[in-house]
C-alpha cells in the first residue's frame, strides 16, 4: 500500500509545488491520426480507466464538444497545419518548435475549470521509433492513465505505472489503481494545492483496503 509520503510525491512537481486535480466533468474523448483497430484499443483503455475511477463519460462536452483529445502524428510541424488548433492550444507555434528542439515524443496539456478541476486534456504523441515499438494496448493505457489525473511531471520517471503479469498481459499497477480510485472519492475536492491533501488520499486508500 502507498504511504502518505509516496502519494505526495506523485503530485509534487519538479519545482516543489504540490498540485492535485481530477476531472470535474464527464470525459468526452476523440482521437485523430489513429487507425480504426488502434482506435478501439484506445476507446477500451479510456472506458477501463474511467470505470476504475468511477467517473462518467459522455458523447460530447457542452463547452468543447470533445474534452479529451488524442493526436497521433509523425512530426511536430504537422500540428501547425491543423486548422484552428491554435484556438485550443495557446502559443502552438513556439510550443511545437520547442518540442521539436527537445526531440520530444509526447506532450500533455491540461485546462481547468473555475474550481480547479480538469475540464480538458490534449495529448500529443509523435510516433517515433520508441513509441512505435510499444504495443497499442500498452501505449493507450499508459497515456489514458496519465490523463485521468494531474500527475507530477516526475511521477513515472523511475517506475512505469504499468506492470506485465504472467502470460504477458499489461495491467495497471495495483497501488496506482488504488490511488486513482481514492482520488475520485466524491467527498474530496477536485483540486488541491496543499501537500496535506496526500493524507486525505491515504486515508481513503486505507478505507478501500478495509472494505475489500
Amino acid at each position: 500500500m502507498l504511504q502518505a509520503d509516496d502519494i505526495k510525491e506523485y503530485f509534487t512537481r519538479q519545482d516543489g509545488q504540490f498540485a492535485f486535480a481530477r476531472w470535474g466533468r464527464p470525459i468526452a474523448p476523440v482521437a485523430f491520426g489513429i487507425e480504426d483497430q488502434s482506435l478501439s484499443v484506445l476507446k477500451s483503455a479510456i472506458e477501463a480507466v474511467a470505470r476504475l475511477a468511477g467517473h462518467e463519460m459522455s458523447e460530447t462536452d457542452p463547452e468543447l464538444g470533445s474534452n479529451m483529445m488524442f493526436f497521433f502524428f509523425q512530426d511536430w510541424k504537422e500540428l501547425r497545419d491543423i486548422p484552428n488548433l491554435e484556438r485550443l492550444v495557446p502559443d502552438l507555434d513556439p510550443l511545437t518548435r520547442k518540442l521539436e528542439a527537445q526531440k520530444a515524443n509526447q506532450y500533455r496539456l491540461f485546462r481547468f475549470d473555475e474550481k480547479g478541476g480538469i475540464k480538458a486534456c490534449f495529448v500529443f504523441l509523435r510516433m517515433d521509433e520508441h513509441l512505435s515499438a510499444v504495443s497499442a494496448k500498452t501505449l493507450c493505457l499508459s497515456q489514458v492513465l496519465q490523463s485521468i489525473l494531474l500527475w507530477s511531471d516526475q511521477a513515472f520517471q523511475s517506475q512505469s505505472p504499468l506492470a506485465v503479469v504472467e502470460g504477458g498481459q499489461t495491467i495497471l499497477r495495483p497501488e496506482i489503481a488504488e490511488l486513482i480510485r481514492a482520488s475520485y472519492t466524491v467527498t474530496l475536492p477536485a483540486h488541491s494545492d496543499n501537500p496535506s491533501f496526500a493524507l486525505r488520499l491515504f486515508a481513503r486508500i486505507q478505507c478501500q483496503a478495509r472494505v475489500s
